[in-house]
């Protein structure tokens, strides 16, 4: 039986290449169509996608005839029926179809269908049935639970492609949407871009992986595949500057190089735009980033005394700044809990009034046991890594003992007010200094008693920046001061407070700090001294989707075997999507590793992003409790252990 119900899609007839493209929208850069089986009636419906409706719309209004009202009515009834009923009538997918030097379809449910083995071939061998032949359809499991059920299953019988191998072929990323205009500037090799001129406000870069020693510029682009949550990508977010992934554009573009042209990152493009345009009149302006003020909170830098990490909390970052001040702060949500944390599951998400059924179940307990569950859930697998904070007037005091270094301190203001071309040299003769300059014994004295009263035993240490001026709304800083692992004794533990106090006034800091507004005389330095885990891998973790900030189920996690290669843009790590609403995972991204991790870390990492999302609540600014969380944790065979939090831009 064919037929055509209207004109929202195409039912029971078979889809050519040319309805295809009549019916297709655009997702993620692909065209697709959205795909419903009703097994009831033997029906195929390829809906019309252009406007992107939603599965179960479409079924209400054009196959049961139910309103609007009463679907919002029985909603979650309705989502059991098609995603999760094991006998379900419906099967719900989508169809998109892959370009390059093989073209395909995927098909995939959406990611939170709890399909069987069984009725994963059956969707597939029905829609293949329907579908032009000239194009192989493979499968897209949407999940790891359905990667589990494909396992089993012979490739012959039922052809598929993994989520993390369509992501790392393909040919276009959006990492941060928007539009600019600027000089673009090419550069082949790392040493090419550090030999040449600094890039400018206005400069839109062109790498293989554009560096983390950028300055702020107008756009990026990388012609290979980087994680999101690289130290360089986080400060694209938080400048709020066009960003993507074209592979190969590198070659395709040093013809360019040097000219300006208008640059654009659409969300649901298939690849970036790069005309060349006239120079800009703006570009002999000042960037309009500069008249955007910094708020700075009135630091404390006269007194305060080294506390352990656990006897700070978020108010205390006047003194100690802002890592100090959250990991105190993390201390207390991991040993008490918190009235915040649910926050994000009790805003309404029409026509739901809430979440906290579904926080309910991926807590294994009933609403009313909620918080008691979430505590346990830290209680058993979070720990924060003991430490204690050094305030800024210890910096204060440092910097006050030598006069050599308060006359180069003045210089370096005076140069970055006026932007003369010696800051570079000023910054690199104080930073010199600071390492020169003898620890003051009393300095030295209080320091050493606190590491002995609060550390002792402690074999290997991580000391780290906690400054004032960073993680800011509209400056982040992310990666910009120092932090130096695998520190062993007390020499070592002071060479490594001066060079984080050095990074306060590297050229980089420095300039960037100026660009936003805020002036040395503003800019104070805490220090973490902290215990160094032994891990047995380790990441970042974001509240979000970076790449789809609409979305608000899933957050986004990198797993290394080392912490810094994640933010240091070293090896590429794994990436995941973790649902914090419905539960379950897919892998984005196998990275430099052979192979995924198995089921048992796959189920420990749900239980990280579900622990990520409480906090993400806890840390919130306000009350809609939606501002994301950057968290680096690493992990050995029992806990994962959270070694700084800032909010993610």
């Amino acid at each position: 039986m064919f037929r055509i119900v209207n004109e929202s899609a195409l039912v029971g007839e078979r889809l050519t290449l040319s309805a295809f493209t009549q019916l297709s929208g655009t997702l993620g850069g692909y065209p697709f169509v959205k795909v419903v089986v009703d097994r009831e009636t033997s029906l195929i419906h390829f809906m019309d996608s252009r406007e992107n409706l939603f599965h179960v719309k479409y079924i209400a209004a054009e196959i049961l005839h139910i309103t609007p009202d009463e679907l919002e009515r029985t909603l979650d009834q309705f989502n059991y029926e098609v995603y999760h009923r094991p006998d379900r009538r419906f099967c719900l997918g989508i169809l998109a179809l892959h370009g390059g030097d093989r073209r395909f379809f995927s098909l995939e449910t959406v990611e939170a269908d709890t399909m069987t083995a069984e009725m994963l071939q059956y969707f597939y061998t029905f829609v293949r049935e329907h579908v032009d032949p000239s194009l192989p359809i493979l499968l897209k499991p949407a999940n790891h639970l359905q990667e589990t059920h494909v396992a089993g299953i012979p490739a012959d019988e039922l052809p598929r492609v993994l989520s993390h191998e369509l992501f790392s072929s393909a040919p276009f990323v959006p990492l941060n949407p928007g539009t600019t205009e600027g000089r673009l500037r090419v550069f082949r090799t790392d040493d090419e871009y550090h030999a040449a001129q600094r890039p400018e406000w206005h400069d839109i870069i062109v790498m293989h992986r554009v560096p983390d020693d950028i300055p702020r510029l107008a756009g990026i682009v990388n012609s290979e595949h980087t994680t999101p949550l690289s130290h360089t990508n986080v400060l694209a977010s938080g400048w709020g500057i066009p960003n993507a992934i074209q592979v190969g554009v590198l070659e395709e573009v040093v013809a360019l190089d040097g000219e300006w042209v208008r640059y654009e990152v659409d969300a649901n493009g298939t690849g970036i735009v790069l005309e060349p345009i006239e120079r800009p009149a703006s570009a002999d302006a000042k960037p309009s980033w500069l008249a955007t003020a910094i708020t700075l909170d009135e630091p404390e830098a006269e007194s305060g005394r080294i506390l352990p990490l656990a006897e700070l909390g978020w108010r205390d970052h006047v003194r100690y700044g802002t890592k100090a001040a959250n990991l105190g702060e993390l201390c207390e949500v991991a040993a008490s809990g918190s009235n915040r944390w649910l926050g994000f599951y009790r805003i309404a998400r029409p026509p739901r009034d809430n979440l906290l059924s579904y926080l309910a179940r991926l807590l294994d307990t009933d609403e009313a046991g909620i918080d008691d569950a979430a505590r346990a859930l830290f209680a058993e697998h979070v720990r924060v890594p003991r430490g204690i904070a050094l305030p800024f007037s210890l910096h204060q005091r440092f910097l006050q003992s030598s006069p050599r270094i308060q006359q180069t301190i003045g210089k370096l203001k005076f140069a970055l007010e006026v932007d003369v071309p010696q800051v570079d040299a000023i910054c690199v003769e104080l930073q010199n200094l600071i390492r020169a300059t003898r620890f003051p014994d009393d300095l030295l004295n209080l320091v050493d008693e606190a590491i002995i009263r609060h550390l002792s035993g402690v074999g290997t240490f991580v000391v780290r920046s906690s400054s004032n001026a960073e993680d800011l709304a509209g400056f982040s800083a992310a990666g910009i001061y120092e932090s130096v692992n695998h520190v062993s004794d007390a020499r070592g533990i002071f060479s490594s407070i001066k060079e984080v106090w050095a990074s306060l006034v590297s050229t980089r800091s420095s300039k960037l700090r100026a660009q936003a507004g805020i002036s040395l005389d503003d800019a104070f330095m805490g220090v973490v001294i902290q215990e160094q885990v032994r891990a047995d891998f380790g990441g970042v973790l974001v509240t979000t989707n970076p790449m789809n900030r609409n979305d608000f189920r899933n957050v986004y996690l990198n797993v290394s075997p080392k912490v810094t290669d994640v933010v240091e843009g070293g090896d590429a790590p794994l990436q995941y999507l973790f649902n914090t609403v419905e539960g379950g995972g897919r892998t984005v991204s196998l990275g430099a590793a052979e192979s995924d991790v198995d089921d048992k870390t796959k189920l420990r990492l749900q239980q990280l992003a579900l622990a990520g999302r409480l906090l993400q609540s806890h840390f919130s600014p306000d009350y809609r409790f939606g501002q994301p969380v950057d968290i680096e944790w690493a992990a050995d065979a029992e806990h994962f252990h959270l070694l700084q939090l800032r909010p993610y831009a």
